[in-house]
């Protein structure tokens, strides 16, 4: 029985890509420089899994911002307003990701969206009438020769055709399947290429044929892979789903002829019972994902030997490869890092180094039959039976006494709403930006000094509370009409919290990519979560001192706090997120009692972990995302305006459920997306205040108050203009002062034009 992996993390062991990327676009190196540091990244990868020994190592699972962007560069799928800027392959590469504002023109950047259930973001290829497929294998033919010059024999991975097209955005009258049949030639001469460069095994991923499936998508699917599959030479496909099951599919996967599937047993529920039922193809190998790529607990061999034993009744044992469940990008690099994490700790966890280890011994347990007198096994069996928990009566007392009037607000929104107008008196189009300001240099240095203990905690605070002043003095200079404390003291919205909550376990270096040059650290959830002391009254209270503005309180909610950590397998989801809220709630009353009138209660996440399939959507999970976030806000009172925010991801088909959570006003990502989320609160005649977001964050392009003006007018047309809230997509920790300050002026001078338009001026809601 052989191994393999999904994908790799690409970030390297101590983020080695983000820093060089980053120099790169700051011009402090050349391009050449550039590729020639990753090509050493990338050899130094491979020759670690091959160490590892692993069987089957993937390639061109590399990328310098993201996979489904590499896949439109090689389709040929660049907007014409990219190739107009006339910038090399690789700038225009990074114009399609940042976006462009220069002497070469202006270009926003594609849209950005989550991957899957995931905290990955892709960004999203648009495809249009001017769109024209061509294969350019160049890129993946570079990696894969460059791992034979180092001795090894890699396996290709692309995103496969039908998954490329499904999230695919499309302009104009064309839609997916005038699209198909280019797509599939472009594909084909791929697999041409690589075959005739002597490709052994290509890797095509479709994750997404665990979603819902219809009869028209399966219809597409069969005819691009009949098609690619009666064409592919000497190469032999395997076709990689992950993150869950494809129940809607598993008879038409199975009848067409692929060389290998690679079935997800962790996520894919019924992945099991569909081979038993249905039986697999003879002569195809099953990649069996069983190590589990999202989460970072150790796996527990027995069971992952007794699916083995189960699909070995089905599948010739020759044909079975132990594989992971998805790409390993989902979690950390490597425990090794973890210096100051306890014994105790660490042996519970595994990282994707880790995982390798596990792929390792789970192959040598099976090849040796009798397994359960291996030492490797009863030390697997013996450290699960020991896992440290850290149980907590009065959380869990509180939890099982929860009643409904613990996720009810009230007075209603239209009660509470004019209460909040008459005691904010804010103008119409209130401005107002969604959390974070700048973390600059200076911000990160005061934090990391003060962890490795040159300065004091009264010098740490003291710093932190100077650029609190500095920054209320931006915002009253700039004109804002709700104020925010900038979030300095704050590493990231989840770990922050994490480090202020008991319950969770933190980590020095275990970072994942979350987009580009973009890493989170997520927190563990070690055990029950309480709140022990105040976590942001200080700070908040204190930038309110400084102001007669309001200033929002900013806080992060519970179903975005679990969502972003790595959660625990042996209590529900439902009970970690009413836990993380009930202690959320005693700081959004702390808030409250320190006279903040705003508070913003970020759900960011909301929409991540929302089952793939439908059919799921409320049995499995809105059913308690919905009143966890209730339960934090539903004790204030009527006169204090709770704001949300939520980001990349698509909202549209949960409008109603969003409008369940009883917010006063909820802030969304817009720009990247089209602006399709203004549509859906038109149809759906949502009641709450809200503000789309008039520009993205994640680019360094300004942009001009023409343009947003333009925007806030467009949002007019469909949300009534004492509904509507002027605010950018995101928070605005990522980006630089030099940016940040002159689009905040472009955004609040783009307000007032639109306010006098209107024939209001000064005058309040």
């Amino acid at each position: 029985m052989k191994s393999s992996i999904v994908a790799y993390p690409r970030i390297g062991e101590q983020r080695e890509l983000k820093f060089l990327i980053e120099d790169y676009l700051a011009g402090a190196i050349p391009q050449e420089e550039l590729h020639h540091k990753a090509a050493e990244l990338r050899e130094k990868q491979w020759l670690r899994l091959a160490a590892s020994g692993l069987d089957c190592i993937p390639c061109n699972d590399f990328s310098f911002y993201d996979g489904m962007l590499d896949t439109a560069v090689m389709l040929n799928a660049v907007p014409d307003g990219f190739r107009s800027l006339g910038l090399d392959e690789t700038d225009t590469y990074f114009a399609m990701a940042r976006g462009y504002q220069g002497e070469k023109g202006d270009a926003q950047a594609l849209p950005m969206k989550k991957w899957f259930n995931t905290n990955y973001h892709y960004l999203v290829p648009l495809l249009d009438g001017h769109t024209v497929f061509k294969a350019n294998a160049e890129r993946v033919l570079e990696h894969y020769r460059q791992a034979l010059r180092a001795g090894l024999k890699t396996r290709p991975v692309l995103i496969g055709p039908f998954t490329f097209l499904k999230l695919c955005e499309y302009q104009g009258a064309k839609h997916l399947p005038d699209f198909a049949a280019g797509v599939t030639n472009a594909y084909a001469a791929i697999i041409s290429e690589l075959s005739g460069a002597g490709v052994e095994w290509l890797q095509l991923d479709e994750p997404v044929l665990v979603t819902d499936m219809n009869p028209g998508d399966i219809k597409i699917f069969t005819r691009i892979y009949s098609a690619l599959l009666q064409n592919k030479g000497a190469v032999r496909i395997l076709l990689q789903t992950y993150f869950g099951d494809i129940r809607d599919c598993y008879a038409e996967v199975g009848s067409l002829g692929f060389d290998g599937i690679g079935l997800d047993f962790v996520e894919g529920r019924q992945s099991l019972q569909l081979v038993k039922e249905q039986g697999f193809p003879k002569d195809t190998l099953l990649f069996a994902g069983l190590v589990n790529g999202k989460n970072i607990w150790k796996n527990d061999y027995a069971a992952s030997l007794a699916i083995l034993t189960e699909l070995a009744r089905y599948v010739d044992p020759d044909n079975l490869v132990i594989n992971t469940s998805c790409s390993l990008l989902h979690v950390p690099y490597s425990l090794k890092g973890e210096e100051k994490l306890g014994a105790e700790y660490k042996e519970q966890l595994a990282f994707a180094e880790e995982k390798l280890q596990e792929l390792a011994d789970l192959k040598a347990l099976w090849a040796g039959g009798d397994y359960t007198g291996s030492p490797v096994y009863q030390e697997n069996q013996a450290c699960l039976a020991k896992k440290a928990r850290f149980g907590n009566k009065s959380v869990q007392e509180k939890y099982n006494s929860l009643s409904a009037k613990d996720f009810t607000r009230l007075p209603s929104y239209r009660e509470r709403r004019e209460m909040q107008r008459q005691l904010l008196a804010l103008p119409l189009l209130p401005t107002t930006t969604i959390g974070s300001f700048p973390q600059t240099a200076e911000v990160r240095s005061n934090r990391a000094r003060f962890k490795r203990g040159e300065i004091s905690r009264e010098q740490y605070e003291a710093n932190v509370k100077q650029k609190i002043a500095e920054c209320i003095k931006q915002q009253e200079a700039i004109g804002l009409d709700v104020l925010v404390h900038g979030e300095f003291e704050r590493n990231d919205m989840v770990e922050y919290f994490g480090e202020n909550l008991e319950g969770f376990l933190l980590t020095q270096n275990a970072w994942v990519q979350s987009y580009g040059t973009r890493g989170v650290k997520p927190p563990v959830i070690w055990g029950d979560v309480s709140r022990t002391r105040p976590i942001t009254a200080e700070f908040i209270g204190y930038a309110q001192s400084l102001t007669a503005q309001p200033v929002k309180g900013m806080l992060t909610g519970p179903v975005t706090i679990l969502n972003w950590s790595f959660p625990r397998e042996d209590i529900s989801m439902k009970e970690m997120a009413f836990q993380i809220g009930l202690a959320i709630r005693e700081e959004v009353l702390d808030l409250e009692a320190h006279g903040i009138k705003i508070i913003q209660i970020d759900e960011a996440a909301l929409k991540e972990k929302l089952p793939l399939r439908r059919a799921d959507w409320y049995s499995e999970y809105l059913d308690w995302a919905i009143p966890a976030f209730r339960l934090v806000h539903s004790a204030v009172g009527p006169a204090t305006q709770i704001h949300t925010h939520m980001c990349y991801s698509e909202f549209e088909e949960i409008i109603k459920d969003i409008e369940a959570l009883d917010p006063d006003v909820i802030s969304f990502e817009a720009a990247r997306s089209q602006h399709a989320i203004v549509d859906a609160l038109q149809a759906n005649h949502f009641a709450p205040a809200v503000g789309p977001g008039l520009y993205d964050i994640h680019s360094p392009r300004i942009p001009g108050v023409e343009e947003i003006a333009a925007a806030i007018h467009a949002r007019l047309e469909k949300i009534d203009r004492e509904q509507l809230w002027i605010n950018p997509d995101c928070g605005l920790k990522t980006r630089g002062l030099e940016e940040t300050l002159p689009s905040l002026q472009n955004l609040v001078a783009a307000a007032k034009q639109v306010r006098k338009e209107l024939g209001h001026g000064g005058e309040t809601l």
